[in-house]
């Protein structure tokens, strides 16, 4: 497998291919890839998980403790638990949607998939997930994977990047696009 040199040079990066590595020796590259998934969906939707991720007023021992009481309500793996727990102990849990894009991509080279950054405003459901895939796949004629992140600013609609392609279909796009044109 070739692993991008780009998405190595990252902080987040780095972890990721630790991991990915880690889970490809033990077998539980999908394993893994579906608690990251788990987690990541808790740290997109739950405010208080981010601050307190970001914030740099909690000691690192109480974040480990948050993590830890987490980690079965989510149901995580015990190999992906311990990285998140890691991640807590060295500060570096704020870098946590950086690192499990990288480990998608990684997952993605594995299978010659391609990946597709998909911002919307709100949380998708499986259902949007799974038609947003489907049509994807039907466009691009390959397997496809989403990195879903929620951004409140785009009040609506999505942006998808896949490369260096991009398609920009957000409310806050297209109201910038309808003021532009007011201006004459």
């Amino acid at each position: 497998m070739e692993i991008s040199g780009s998405i190595q040079a990252s902080l987040g990066g780095r972890y990721a291919l630790a991991l990915f590595e880690v889970a490809q020796e033990k077998g539980q590259i999908d394993t893994v890839a579906a608690s990251l998934g788990k987690f990541d969906e808790a740290f997109a939707e739950a405010k208080e998980l981010r601050l307190l991720a970001n914030n740099q007023i909690f000691s690192r021992k109480h974040v480990e403790k948050a993590i830890t009481a987490l980690i079965p309500v989510l149901a995580i793996d015990d190999l992906t638990a311990k990285f998140l727990n890691l991640l807590a102990a060295k500060g570096r849990l704020g870098a946590f949607p950086e690192i499990a894009s990288a480990y998608r991509q990684y997952v993605a080279d594995l299978r010659s998939e391609k990946v597709a950054d998909v911002i919307t405003a709100h949380p998708l459901s499986d259902e949007q997930k799974s038609t947003l895939i489907a049509r994807l796949k039907e466009q691009l004629k390959a397997d496809v994977q989403i990195n879903a992140t929620v951004d409140p600013s785009l009040l609506g609609g999505m942006i998808v990047r896949l490369g260096s392609r991009q398609i920009d279909g957000s409310i806050r796009s297209k109201l910038h696009m309808l003021a532009q044109a007011m201006k004459g």
